[in-house]
This record gives C-alpha cells, structure tokens and sequence, in this order.
C-alpha cells in the first residue's frame, strides 16, 4: 500500500484542476485525430504514416508505464539491480533485436495484426490459436496500469482505489475510442516530454540531496554507499538459481515482446520499412536511458528512505514528495499520470485490434452475404476496445498485485509464440503442424506452472535435485521440442487422396 502524499494547503485544488485541464487536452487531441479516421488502416495503423521521430516515441511509450516508472523502482528497491533485468534491460534489448531481425521483414509483410502472420505462414487454425493468446495476455498488463494509476489517485486526492480504477479505465478508453492510433501517437508525444521533464527533475532532486548540493558528490555517495550486494546479480551462495532466474527475466522482457501486437502495431505503422527498423533502434537506445532514472532511485531508495525492517513500496512516489517542492511534484505528478495513461491506451489498442479483426470480424462475415462497410469495421475495433477494458478492470478490481500480473502477461507469449514466430519469419516452408505444437505444448507448461504457483520448472519433484530452471525457460525449449514435433508430424503424414471426378 502506497504512503499518502500530504500536500500543502491550498495544493489540492491545484493538483486536480491541472490533472482536469490535462485530461481535457487529451480528449481534444482525440477529437482532432478523429477527423483522421476513415478506414480501419487509420485506426490501427496511423494509415501507415508515421515518421521516425514519432514512431520511436510512441515505441517508448508503448512499455513505459507502471512497470518502468514505478513497480521497478520498488523491485530494485528492495532486492537491488537484479530486478532491472526484466525492465529496462529486457525491454531494450526486445527493441534492438527488433530492429535488428523483425521490423524490416514484418513491415513488407503488409498486414495489420501479429496474428495475420500466422494465418500467412501458418494458416487459419494457427491465427485463431495465436489470437487466443494474445488477448487474454494483455489482461494482465492493462490491469496492472489501471491498479497503478489508481494507486497514485489514492496517494494523491484520497480516492478510493477501486474507484480509482473505474474512473482511470474510463478516462483511457474514451479518448482512444476517438481517434485510435492518431491519438496514441500525438498524445505519446507529449506525454514522453512530460515525462522526461519529471525523471530529470526528481533525477536531479536525488543527486543534489545525496551530494549535498553537489551532483558530482551525489553519484560518489551512490556508487560508495550502497551495499555491494544490492549491485550484484546473484549472489554467491545461490549463485545458480539467482543466475537463472536473471536470466529467465531477461528473456522474458528481451523475447516474450517480440511477437506481441503493441511492437508490431507501431512497426506497420511506420511509413517505410526502413523508417521501422531506425525507430526501434532509436527507442532502444532512448528507452534504456530513461529507464535508468527509476532504476537509479530504486538503488538509493534505502539511502533517501531508510527504515529498519518492511519492504519499500511507492519509492518513486515517497522520494518526490520528500525532495521536491510542490511546484515540481505537480510537473512529476502529471509525468506519472502521462507515463501510465500512454501505456494504457497502448495496451488496450493491440488486443483489441486482434479480437476484432481476427476473431470477431470473420465469424461476422460468416453470418452475412454482403461486405462488411468500413464503418462496421471500426465500430468493431471500437468495441473491442471497451471489452478489453471491462475485463482488464475486472482483473484489476480482483486486487492482485501490479508486478505478478505484468510478469504472467510478458511469460505468456514467450513461452507459445516466440519460437514459432521467430522461425517463420525467415521461413517459408514449415508445416502449419509446427506452430499448433510449439504453440500448444508451451502455453500447457506455462499453465500448469501458473495454476499450481509453481515458480521452477515441475519444482516439486527437480527441486530437491538442485535443478532450479524457470518454468519460463522450460517453456521456451517444450515450445520448440513442439515445433520439431509437428515438423515430424507433418512429415509422416500423407497428404490426403484427391477423390477423381466421377462422371454421372
């Protein structure tokens, strides 16, 4: 539970009227970008039309949210710089390899949803499968940013938290249903400078109370006055395990991202495929720096916050609010709020876009013997956006915790789609029999593990034998055992007899 903020006399009614004003810009944006909007390609996609600048700040913001901003500067806070591993270091890291080996060959696909690949590559049955991962998996990752931000209500104004949550799922929803990804890439824009302006404000702040008014003195007193400890990855008397589970989180935010929709939406939205891989590059570079400053004060949190015993939570939140005068806490104040609220209208958009287009739009077809209008179709992506948020709320009113449903939702597509998307992407020729399995065997691992709490691989019975393995590396080599499998499979099978034509 987060510490209340007291803000001076008189500070309130400043902090709601500018967080009024602010939201009332947001909806104006929406409102602009809506006159964009005439097919489904403009809704989703931007009509394919963003630049790199804007197509790397909306790549940014995609991921910088609750989880960057927030959760990891309390993880880092209370177990040191291996909890960065899954953000930022993970997450840079899925850019760069982005840009590196996807960006390129996804964009001249031209297709609309990650799930479109796997009909292309794999065919229907493989598309229906993969859509029925992706969107129950940002359940989690929406509802972890509803709880976020509601959280930060609750600090801030006193509102209740479950209150909070509705009032923030309905705030998202309604400017994204205006102009779709118009309005999450213009709204990102300012958003990402919000939020810059704050981390380097409180990044500032921390150094100068550290150093005594020195920025320079601040770095020394960080780099000699944290325990070492707290900058080691593992320990050595549980070298192994640590070392495992680094790496499984590393995996997990640097591959389970590669074949989610939010990449993937903003690489088709770039107008050349040269202008998507430069922004995931440029994102890569910009989204690690800007992850250093939460990271950086989840490191000198027990310096800034000291207490003897009980765990750290809201360490951003209680370090603005002692070292920053009100003036700067309303500019860090409307950067959280802009660092969650961009998140969330990502979040939303990507399995929304699969839900309509995949699943909902060809049973839609099926029932109907003329075409579907270009108005039908966006009135399908605009209800798909207010059922994602209904069950993301719902998820989040369950009162989980913000960290397990974020790390669920990045472990879920690792361990089902990562292997046969990277595989079919350069190519061609594999059977559609392999991505069932790979898809099938890895997702059943990841559910047995996570229904039965199981944080190691079938930690009852390898545990005592010392073989501590994340259940999300596990997955990942079930996931490409099945992939092999149905390469087997495929290939011991007959192709089916062509009955002749028989002349009546």
């Amino acid at each position: 539970m987060l510490e209340s903020t007291h803000l001076p006399a008189g500070m309130y009614g400043v902090f709601l009227g500018a967080l009024l004003v602010y939201c009332a810009g947001l909806y104006l944006i929406g409102w602009l970008a809506q006159r964009r909007i005439q097919n489904v390609e403009d809704f989703v996609l931007a009509g394919r039309r963003l630049p790199t600048s804007l197509a790397a700040i909306t790549i940014i913001a995609t991921w910088f949210g609750a989880e960057s901003l927030m959760t990891t500067a309390d993880e880092v806070g209370n177990e040191g710089l291996r909890k960065a591993m899954l953000d930022p270091v993970g997450i840079a890291l899925c850019l760069l390899l982005a840009g590196l080996f996807i960006a390129g060959p996804m964009w001249r696909m031209g297709i609309l949803t990650v799930s479109d690949f796997f009909r292309v590559r794999y065919g229907t049955a493989a598309e229906k499968l993969a859509s029925l991962i992706i969107v129950p998996s940002y359940f989690g990752w929406v509802a972890a940013q509803f709880v976020a931000l509601a959280q930060i209500l609750e600090v801030f104004f006193g509102l209740p938290k479950e209150v909070g949550i509705i009032l923030v799922a309905s705030v998202g929803t309604g400017y994204t249903l205006m102009g779709g990804m118009w309005t999450i890439t213009w709204t990102d824009a300012i958003q990402m400078g919000l939020i810059l302006i704050g981390l380097l404000v409180l990044g500032h702040a921390i150094l100068i109370y550290l150093g005594d008014g020195s920025v320079a003195a601040g770095i020394t007193t960080m780099r000699t006055d944290i325990a070492d400890s707290r900058w080691r990855i593992a320990d050595p008397e549980t070298f192994w395990r640590d070392t495992m589970v680094a790496v499984s989180a590393l995996a997990i935010g640097a591959l389970g991202n590669l074949p989610m929709q939010d990449l993937m939406q903003r690489i088709f939205s770039a107008r050349s495929d040269a202008v998507a891989v430069k922004a995931c590059l440029v994102a890569s570079g910009g989204y690690l720096l800007m992850g250093i400053l939460p990271v950086g004060t989840g490191m000198a949190a027990h310096l800034l916050l000291p207490r003897e015993h009980g765990e750290l939570d809201g360490v951003v939140v209680m370090v603005a609010a002692k070292l920053l005068n009100p003036a700067l806490l309303l500019v860090f104040f409307l950067a959280i709020v802009s660092a969650v609220l961009s998140t969330i209208v990502s979040a939303v958009m990507a399995p929304s876009a699969v839900m309509a287009h995949n699943l909902v739009e060809p049973a839609w077809r099926l029932r109907r013997t003329a075409p579907l209008s270009q108005s039908q179709l966006l009135l399908l992506q605009r209800g798909a956006i207010v059922a994602v948020t209904i069950v993301s709320a719902v998820l989040a009113l369950s009162g989980q915790g913000a960290y397990e449903l974020v790390q669920a939702s990045y472990s879920m597509a690792l361990v089902s789609l990562f292997v046969p998307f990277v595989f079919g992407i350069h190519n061609k020729r594999l059977p559609p029999q392999a991505a069932w399995f790979a898809m099938g065997w890895g997702i059943a691992v990841w559910m047995l593990h996570f229904v039965c709490g199981w944080e190691m691989f079938f930690e009852p019975w390898l545990g005592p034998l010392g073989w501590a393995i994340p259940h999300e590396l596990a997955g990942i080599a079930v996931s490409l055992a099945g992939l092999l499998f149905g390469i087997v499979v495929a290939k011991s099978t007959p192709p089916p007899i062509q009955d002749p034509d028989v002349s009546m």
